[in-house]
């Protein structure tokens, strides 16, 4: 089993709204959570309520369609409103996160980190420490991970930001991503997603569902390919609706068939028929 870390800030965590897009359920794709591994389901991380859809549900979609004799985990970290100082090595955010990858891979390899953060710290000048902040994040989660060439791979900030909402105080966006540009040139086996004509929730600051599926995208494409996507591929929905299309397994429609029982969305008579029918019991 393969397994991949997320970190960073609301946008890695999802704010995409679940209703908007459709479920993603793989049976291959498995979530650590309570310190098992589950099969995922959106929303992947709970730092927040209201999470929802992010990126790591189509990347591991993706993933899973290349490799679709092996699982691929996801390992939840990121907070959202958090900024870089937070993910410095002293910080319980990144000794949480170091912890939860450490504990996964026990039971897996872990083949790369996805990096999306930096709304916090577009503004009042912070752009100006932000590349060496950054770069030394990196150097310790792969020091203390014992990988010292894991892959990165680095989501740029939209250009919706500083625009409206509470997107309106992420004024310095474009220096941020200056500045992750640098940090991605400089440093191996690490590579830059284009957040291009990617759209926001209203909020103003959260990239929307569909655009979070059409980022995970370009987030495995990178990871895949070992190369920068340094704008929109054009072929995300293509890729988008192979994913949606793919035939539901036994186990898939099981556990599907668990959930709606569980809330309440059928009866137990219901359940018992419908159960007999995919398991032919």
């Amino acid at each position: 089993m393969k397994s991949i870390l997320l970190i960073g800030q609301s946008n890695m965590a999802g704010r995409g709204y679940l209703k908007e897009v459709p479920a993603i359920y793989n049976e291959n794709i498995e979530m650590l959570r309570n310190g098992r591994w589950q099969m995922m389901a959106e929303p992947i991380h709970f730092d927040r309520e209201v999470a929802g859809v992010g990126p790591a549900a189509s990347f591991a979609a993706a993933w899973t369609q290349d490799h679709p004799e092996e699982k691929l985990g996801l390992i939840p970290c990121a907070e959202g409103g958090s900024s870089i100082d937070e993910w410095a090595e002293d910080q319980l955010l990144t000794r949480h996160a170091i912890t939860e990858a450490k504990f996964a891979m026990e039971t897996s390899e872990l083949i790369g980190i996805l990096w999306h953060q930096g709304e916090n710290d577009s503004l009042n000048g912070r752009y100006k420490e932000y590349g060496a902040k950054l770069k030394a994040v990196f150097a310790h989660f792969r020091k203390e991970l014992g990988i010292p060439d894991l892959p990165i791979i680095v989501g740029e900030l939209p250009d919706f930001l500083g625009k409206t909402g509470f997107g309106l105080s992420a004024t310095e966006f474009m220096e941020i991503n200056h500045e992750i540009s640098k940090v991605v040139t400089e440093e191996q086996n690490c590579y830059l997603v284009s957040a291009e004509n990617l759209t926001a929730n209203s909020d103003g600051i959260h990239i929307n569902a569909e655009s979070q599926r059409q980022f995970g995208i370009r987030y495995y494409e990178a990871f895949s390919k070992g190369a920068n996507v340094s704008q929109a591929m054009g072929n995300e929905d293509e890729r988008l609706s192979k994913i949606y299309g793919r035939e539901t397994t036994k186990n898939e429609k099981i556990y599907l068939l668990s959930r709606d029982f569980a809330f309440g969305k059928l009866n137990y008579q219901k359940f018992m028929e419908k159960y007999a029918e995919i398991t032919g019991a």
